[in-house]
């Protein structure tokens, strides 16, 4: 499974982004999908995951109310709505797939990624 992440960019807090990440695979449609962040000089977070029906979502806390997950399976594509952004949202936002079909939030789950995507927020 190849992923093709776009959407990030510079903004100023308190603004908005939306990511988009598509899959080269039908199977897609049978994966969880998340998208992780990375800061410089922090581990790559859990930011929010999505089940393969879209029915179940994770949203890590700093980012709940702010940030939703959602996925378009017939486009093969996963979303990620970014309201409100603040300095600290700035990182390298990546996508990826889970290798199981059940929902995790479990990184080591998710074996296929994206190549990132910078969000850079300033004050």
């Amino acid at each position: 499974v190849q992923l093709q992440a776009s959407g990030g960019g510079m903004v100023q807090a308190g603004g908005s982004l939306r990511l988009s990440c598509t899959a080269s695979e039908r199977t897609f449609a049978t994966s969880a999908m998340a998208w992780f962040r990375q800061a410089p000089e922090k581990e790559r977070e859990l930011v929010a995951a999505i089940s393969w029906t879209g029915g179940r979502t994770y949203h890590v806390d700093s980012v709940k109310a702010r940030f939703t997950i959602s996925r378009d399976n017939a486009k093969k594509t996963v979303y990620l709505q970014m309201n409100s952004l603040k300095p600290e949202d700035t990182a390298v936002y990546y996508c990826a797939a889970s290798t199981i079909r059940v929902f995790t939030t479990t990184q080591l789950e998710y074996g296929y990624w994206g190549q990132g995507t910078q969000v850079t927020v300033s004050s």
